[in-house]
């Protein structure tokens, strides 16, 4: 159960690195104010840049390693999970070689500096 709970907050956040993108871009384009939130804008940054890091040093996703744990180190195998786990993982884990990843992590980053210079957050009144 634990695992499961885990494996959901781990596609949360990807659809948010995603989506949030996506949604900005779609947002500035219909002139919504949300897209100008520092908040959202930045935390957004920051997880896509956290997870382009850990795929340019190597560094299996934290989220993924303690999923694993929980499973007993068999989540990657077909190990035991429920039918919500099942479609999850297949949503959020695909074949292909490390730097298929790393260059896709490396271009979304690069998409969301883009998109900050192009339509940038409100700064604070001061």
């Amino acid at each position: 159960m634990m695992a499961d709970t885990l494996l959901v907050v781990h596609f949360l956040v990807a659809a948010f690195i995603v989506l949030g993108l996506v949604a900005v871009w779609v947002g500035a384009a219909l002139g919504h104010g949300w897209v100008r939130n520092p908040w959202f804008r930045y935390l957004h940054l920051a997880a896509i840049a956290l997870v382009a890091l850990e795929a340019m040093l190597g560094i299996a996703c934290p989220l993924t390693v303690w999923e694993d744990l929980l499973r007993g180190g068999r989540s990657m195998d077909g190990g035991a999970e429920s039918f919500v786990a099942r479609w999850l993982r297949a949503l959020l884990f695909y074949q292909a070689p490390e730097w298929v990843f790393t260059a896709a992590y490396l271009a979304w980053t690069a998409a969301t500096l883009v998109t900050l210079w192009l339509a940038p957050p409100r700064r604070r009144a001061g």
